[in-house]
């Protein structure tokens, strides 16, 4: 699914369950529902993401965190490091499938590129495309208590 805010952006969810532990008994699929960035309680989210080049287009980050109906919108001060910068109410596992980005923390950056693995546990972080070409990453999102 596009985002409407962030041009060339989308994300497909591939499994989400709503209860833990998982009920493993019914048939009906949870993710045939509107695209949600953060877990239901005691949820999960399974998705693959493709994150664009930047500066190719501008991000509108009010339309792109309200589509996905986030309640971890970034402030005025999380932006001024990027437009992105947020925090969930999860725990995330990603891999990097394919291109690079740069995951932004409040201190720092780090280059990840096809393979690598991050562990997100709740704290404020963008992706930042510099590249010329996508990258795609998959996401394992756990619903967690907020970080401080």
């Amino acid at each position: 699914m596009p985002l409407k805010g962030w041009p060339g952006a989308g994300g497909t969810e591939i499994w989400v369950t709503g209860e833990m532990p998982v009920d493993n008994m019914g048939a009906s699929d949870q993710s045939l529902r509107p695209l949600q960035h953060d877990p239901v309680p005691s949820g999960t989210i399974f998705r693959v993401v493709e994150i664009p080049p930047e500066g190719k287009s501008k991000i509108d980050t009010a339309a792109t965190f309200s589509q996905l109906g986030s309640g971890n919108q970034p402030t005025e001060k999380d932006q001024s490091k990027h437009p992105t910068m947020h925090k969930t109410n999860s725990v995330d596992y990603l891999v990097v499938i394919s291109g690079e980005m740069w995951m932004v923390m409040e201190k720092g950056e780090v280059l990840l590129k096809a393979g690598d693995c991050i562990v997100q546990r709740g704290t404020n972080h963008a992706w930042k495309n510099v590249s010329d070409k996508p990258c795609v990453i998959a996401a394992v999102l756990v619903d967690a208590h907020p970080a401080p």
